[in-house]
């Protein structure tokens, strides 16, 4: 089968948002994880089960459809490396016409990945600049940038991107469409979505959320 045609199946997709890596950015939210962080943010995102199916063309054809000054994609989910072939292909498809920035959650570490790693999962590293690697522990949740407990890194991958400046939380966005009121985000304290959704319950207010990936309050456990 050509790798273009090849199915990703995923949860959702936001189209700009700057708090999920380096400048403005489009979000793919992968669906499904094979880890179960306490704590993750988005169970709804780690089943297998259910989830939108698009092909590798499909989406790459509607990420490079986006504005130019959109220059980064972050792949979040569920679990993007239990999907690391079918993103590598979507990174490969992407910039042929685009000199896209990537960056991905995982909850596994890079030294699993590069040791005990798939071929698609190589592959995909081999196509990333930027990795947030290792599981969402809910005791060590941090104020810390585009992830939420402190054993979680930031792997510069390539030269593209620096260490930050300041390593603090970059904060969330809110986003409001046809009456629904979206988030998008690594939430810098613990516990903010069950918070914010309480209150939000108590106001009638419908309620979307967008976050990371399945490692709990940030990269993995972040759904």
């Amino acid at each position: 089968m050509d790798a273009e045609q090849a199915e990703l199946v995923i949860s959702r997709v936001a189209h700009r948002t700057t708090v999920l890596g380096p400048g403005v950015r489009a979000v793919v939210w992968v669906h499904g994880c094979p880890l179960r962080c306490a704590g993750c943010v988005a169970p709804e995102d780690l089943p297998f089960e259910g989830g939108v199916r698009r092909t590798v063309a499909d989406l790459a054809a509607e990420l490079n459809a986006l504005s130019a000054d959109v220059r980064g994609l972050t792949l979040s989910g569920g679990e993007p490396m239990a999907q690391a072939g079918p993103l590598a292909a979507l990174v490969r498809a992407l910039r042929r016409d685009r000199d896209w920035s990537v960056m991905s959650y995982t909850g596994f570490t890079l030294e699993h990945l590069r040791r005990h790693g798939t071929d698609g999962q190589r592959a995909l590293l081999a196509e990333l600049d930027l990795l947030v690697d290792g599981p969402y522990v809910a005791a060590r949740h941090a104020d810390l940038l585009w992830r939420g407990s402190a054993n979680q890194r930031l792997r510069f991958l390539t030269g593209r991107h620096a260490p930050p400046a300041e390593d603090r939380s970059a904060g969330l966005e809110f986003h409001v469409a046809d009456d629904t009121l979206a988030w998008v985000g690594v939430p810098p304290v613990p516990g903010f979505r069950e918070t914010f959704e309480d209150a939000m319950a108590g106001a009638r207010t419908p309620l979307a959320v967008a976050v990371p990936t399945p490692n709990g309050e940030d990269g993995h456990g972040v759904g």
